[in-house]
């Protein structure tokens, strides 16, 4: 890294960068068959809530792309792990909601997922987790006020 030398702010977005693809890829190889990260996240995100959720309230919160949260979407449709219906209010929108074979899917990767998650905490330690997370929030709450 000597291009960022002197420049700690440079090199946290670099570190930040490669260790979101390690993570991705760590967790890719965890996940069942036929689900990538982002489906995983996604799964995730409708196992929490009650109610269907938007696909672009999904990309807001998830922080997607509208092109990659509709070919996720599909993927997870055709793979019956969601259900994508129009909202009878409104006929441009569309809800998405987790699937009884979804809300098994997505239990299943948790409990894939678990292993690798509790490994790295205990490479590490809760301690070390807690102590990175204050500026990590600080920094993620000012780059999405600060588009």
């Amino acid at each position: 890294m000597a291009e960022v030398k002197g420049r700690a702010d440079v090199a946290v977005f670099a570190r930040i960068g490669a260790i979101e693809r390690l993570a991705a890829q760590r967790l890719e190889r965890a996940l069942p068959d036929r689900l990538s990260a982002t489906g995983f996240d996604v799964l995730n995100r409708l196992a929490l809530t009650a109610e269907p959720l938007s696909p672009q309230g999904l990309a807001k919160t998830l922080l997607l792309s509208k092109p990659t949260m509709t070919h996720t979407l599909q993927r997870l449709e055709r793979q019956g792990l969601v259900t994508i219906a129009g909202d009878p209010a409104d006929g441009r929108r569309k809800h998405v909601a987790l699937s009884v074979a979804g809300a098994q899917a997505q239990r299943a990767a948790v409990a894939a997922v678990r292993p690798k998650i509790e490994e790295i905490r205990a490479a590490f330690g809760a301690h070390a987790f807690e102590a990175a997370l204050p500026f990590l929030e600080r920094l993620g709450a000012w780059l999405a006020d600060n588009p």
